[in-house]
C-alpha cells in the first residue's frame, strides 16, 4: 500500500482515532501562528483540515493542497469557509501555484513521506512573496532514531505508512540552500510522555530572503 492509498484508507478514522502526534501538531500550529496575519497562505497536505480553520482565521486566503482524495473528502464534508479553496495536488510535483503569491506557507506532519526536501524548499522558496514565511511541523527525528513512524490501528492489523529520515540539520541546510533563513525553531513535548522522553514534534519558522 503506497503512501496515498494508505491516508485515503485512513481518512474516514483519522479525526477520532487516539493520536497523540496529531493532537500535539494542532497545539503547536495554534501557539506558533494563531497570534500572526496573512494576506495569503498555502497549506501543503491539509489533511483532514485539522488546521485549516484556523488558518482560515489569520489568512485572508487559504489555499488549501492535499494528495489523498480520501482526506481531502474528510475536509471538504466538514468545513465550510468562503475563503479555502481545496485542491487535490501532489506536492512532490510543481504546485499549482503562481510566483510570489504566497505570504506563509504551512507544512504539518508531511514531509516524513517526502524522499527529496529540495524539490519542496525549491518550489517554497518559487511560491513564497519576498519576505514571506514558511512554517514547518513535523515528527522529531529523534522519534524516527528509536523506529516510530506513521500508523494507524485497521481491527488487529497495523498499517504502517512508509516514511523517510530527516535531520534537523538537513531541514536547516535545504532551506538555506533554497534562500530561506532560519528564524526560529523548537522542539515540543505532550504531556502524557513528558521531557523524560525525546520531544515528539520539531517546528521550525522560515523566512524567504529579500534579493537586493
Amino acid at each position: 500500500m503506497n503512501t496515498r492509498e494508505a491516508y485515503t484508507y485512513w481518512s474516514t478514522t483519522y479525526d477520532a482515532d487516539r493520536n497523540l502526534t496529531r493532537d500535539l501538531d494542532q497545539v503547536v500550529t495554534k501557539a506558533s501562528l494563531a497570534n500572526l496575519r496573512f494576506q495569503s497562505i498555502l497549506e501543503i497536505g491539509c489533511g483532514t483540515g485539522k488546521n485549516t480553520p484556523l488558518l482560515a482565521q489569520i489568512g485572508k486566503k487559504v489555499y488549501a493542497l492535499d494528495f489523498s482524495e480520501g482526506m481531502m473528502d474528510q475536509a471538504k464534508a466538514k468545513l465550510r469557509f468562503d475563503n479555502v479553496n481545496f485542491v487535490i495536488a501532489d506536492i512532490t510535483r510543481p504546485w499549482p501555484c503562481d510566483e510570489r503569491s504566497f505570504d506563509l506557507i504551512v507544512c504539518n506532519l508531511v514531509l516524513e513521506h517526502i524522499r527529496d526536501l529540495s524539490s519542496i524548499f525549491s518550489e517554497a522558496h518559487r511560491v513564497l512573496a519576498d519576505a514571506g514565511r514558511m512554517f514547518i511541523c513535523e515528527l522529531h527525528p529523534f522519534r524516527q532514531y528509536q523506529g516510530i513512524q506513521a500508523n494507524f490501528q485497521r481491527g488487529a492489523e497495523t498499517v504502517v505508512i512508509s516514511t523517510f529520515v530527516h535531520h534537523i540539520s538537513e531541514f536547516i541546510e535545504e532551506a538555506a540552500r533554497h534562500g530561506l533563513s532560519l528564524d526560529s525553531f523548537k522542539e515540543w513535548w505532550d504531556e502524557e510522555a513528558g521531557r523524560m522522553k525525546p520531544p515528539r514534534l520539531v517546528s521550525f519558522m522560515f523566512e524567504k530572503r529579500v534579493q537586493s
